[in-house]
């Protein structure tokens, strides 16, 4: 900017700045990559994605947070589009990638109506308004599920572990999901809550993935502080303490002077007495078995083996906290806190052979419990436990919502119909941005048929002829190319899960297509100035 002739510097150096058009273009070209990118994952026919880090390590994956947390995006239009699978993550833990290919198709179309000169004020009012008629759609379109209806339940789950790597055992992973969840329901002001922080998802390399369990209980990866203690407990009745049980160190700096051998001995004497005195106190509480926060010491050791107790030491606090809920009981302090009111109670408690896991299994009333995933190698395990945890949120979606809505594509199909001819009803040139907004649900059932090998534009049409004729759960098997009932095929999906990813991609579209003007500043070395003195306008790297 020049006044008089003399130049006024507003912007740093090292700032580059992209306006207008451009801006709106960079982020558009953003969002279409990373919808790209993920689109190929969609369905149970989707590919899978090798992702190789900078260390050398692997990660084969469909997952499409996983994908894009991994790759590292640097585009700051195109990490607002991560946000977005990130978001859909969190708050219901699947369609990630379906979130994503929302947000890549609005803003493409939006690039459509940029070069027809439409404001991007009115496609962002057009895009909100579309989205809330999604919902109202989707809302109007849900099945309800009672929280005890497990075989329905079972079908959630399987819908959002079909395509993983895990198809030979994902019947037996259905029940054990199922099962983990229903059994830490909690009622609160009325309503059903789950906290996904009480399934533990636990993995360990070495079995096959058959040897999957449900434990209600907790595993610990420690093994018992003594080989004179025993391997195995049953109606075992169990001390949480947080404090070591040992003689530690005082804060103080202090010295004690011994000048005979019988002090000395008496000195051993009296900490013999303090370390026996800690093990008197848990044996009289009754309890069989310790998990200890701190270190315990050998002669503590020595006395709890000798009256038949396992135990652990340097549990970690997380752990401690996880066992006090699945054990429904509090730690201790210290031992002279402990009570045998609270020792909690579980039917075994056994070092697992070969490794170092003990399992604590069959709490009463347990508020947490463990679900224990085994494989060959890493890769594998890290998969299987994604899809266990895509399959536990979305049960706890609908056991907390009470709401499903069949797949297949159907609910994008009918969305797009229905929202049309909403469009139809405002007028204006917002009818041009809520038909638009209508059309990228088109790019779910297209990217589906697609990823199956099918003719997307045959599936597109006979879909649309179906859902046109009243049929609303009209969806596209993958298998066999056939547009069908997909409630009698069994392919459900929380309500959440939709709501989730209409709502956080029309949002972020609106968002982006509303930003006209880019400034980035640059780490280290500013940039060469050219002749004139203003640093040159470039594009910021795509992600």
């Amino acid at each position: 900017m020049q006044l008089t002739g003399q130049p006024i510097i507003i912007l740093k150096e090292g700032v580059e700045r992209t306006r207008g058009h451009e801006a709106q273009r960079s982020n558009i070209a953003a969002a279409k990559a990373i919808a790209a990118a993920v689109r190929t994952t969609l369905g149970p026919r989707g590919m899978d994605k090798m992702i190789i880090d900078s260390t050398g390590d692997i990660v084969i994956t469909n997952d499409g947070a996983t994908i894009l947390h991994e790759l590292s995006i640097q585009h700051p239009g195109g990490k607002m589009v991560v946000e977005v699978a990130e978001t859909q993550d969190d708050e219901v833990g699947d369609g990630t990638t379906t979130a994503c290919i929302i947000v890549g198709a609005l803003m493409e179309a939006a690039e459509r109506m940029l070069e027809q000169e439409i404001h991007p004020t009115v496609i962002a009012q057009g895009y909100r308004m579309g989205m809330e008629k999604a919902i109202e759609i989707v809302k109007g379109l849900s099945i309800t599920v009672k929280p005890d209806d497990v075989t329905t339940l079972k079908k959630i789950a399987d819908t959002a572990m079909t395509g993983k790597s895990i198809e030979q055992v994902k019947e037996k992973l259905d029940g054990i999901v199922v099962d983990a969840v229903r059994a830490v329901v909690q009622t609160v002001d009325g309503k059903l809550v789950v906290d996904e922080d009480d399934v533990k998802i636990m993995k360990h390399v070495g079995e096959t993935m058959d040897d999957a369990e449900f434990i209600r209980g907790i595993v610990i990866e420690k093994k018992r502080v003594s080989e004179e203690m025993p391997k195995k407990i049953e109606k075992a009745k169990i001390a949480l303490v947080a404090t070591p049980l040992e003689i530690t160190k005082t804060q103080v700096k202090s010295k004690i002077r011994i000048t005979s051998p019988d002090q000395l001995g008496a000195f051993d004497v009296q900490e013999k007495d303090t370390l026996r005195q800690m093990a008197d106190l848990v044996v009289k509480t009754g309890a069989n078995v310790v998990l200890c926060q701190k270190g315990i010491a050998d002669s503590v050791q020595y006395y709890l083996a000798k009256n038949g107790i396992m135990a652990i030491e340097d549990v970690p606090e997380k752990d401690m906290l996880f066992a006090a809920r699945a054990l429904n009981t509090q730690i201790a302090n210290k031992p002279h806190d402990l009570t045998a009111k609270m020792l909690g109670q579980a039917e075994l408690v056994e070092e697992m052979e070969g490794v170092d896991l003990v399992r604590i299994s069959g709490c009463r009333n347990p508020r947490a419990v463990t679900i224990l995933v085994r494989g060959s190698t890493q890769v594998l395990i890290d998969e299987m436990e994604r899809a266990v945890y895509d399959g536990v949120r979305v049960v706890m979606d609908a056991i907390e919502d009470q709401k499903y809505v069949v797949g297949g594509g159907s609910v994008e199909t009918e969305v797009m119909l229905r929202v049309k001819e909403y469009a139809a009803s405002v007028g204006g040139r917002v009818q041009l941005a809520i038909e638009a907004f209508a059309d990228a649900f088109e790019s779910i059932p297209r990217t589906l048929a697609e990823n199956s090998g099918f003719n997307p534009i045959d599936k597109l049409v006979e879909l649309k002829a179906a859902h046109a004729k009243g049929k609303k759960r009209a969806g596209l098997n993958v298998y066999t190319g056939k547009i069908v009932d997909m409630y009698e095929e069994n392919v459900f999906e929380p309500m959440r899960v939709k709501v989730q990813a209409i709502q956080s991609g029309a949002e972020a579209a609106s968002l982006l297509i509303r930003v006209d003007d880019m400034m980035i500043t640059q780490r280290g070395e500013p940039p060469m100035m050219p002749p004139g003195g203003m640093p040159p306008m470039h594009t910021p790297p795509m992600g």
